[in-house]
């Protein structure tokens, strides 16, 4: 795909982002390089639920629930 550079610059069609709210833009080596951030990271629901269960210690005891015991 060739895109027109004009005075405001690039347009980059929207499909390409489908399902993605951000972007970061890069400049590297001489290419420009844009990828697409998933706002929704995974890393971030890590500790939320450690264990499957009602407790409300869960993610400061995982261990004794998981494995029956501490190890700290």
């Amino acid at each position: 795909m060739r895109a027109k550079i004009n005075d405001k610059g690039l347009l980059i069609p929207k499909r390409f982002f489908k399902g993605f709210k951000e972007a970061e833009i890069k400049k590297e080596n001489g290419l420009i390089l844009v990828i697409p951030i998933n706002s929704k990271d995974p890393v971030y629901k890590l500790g939320k639920k450690p264990i499957s269960s009602n407790v409300k210690d869960g993610s400061t005891k995982h261990d004794k629930y998981i494995y029956g015991k501490y190890f700290c």
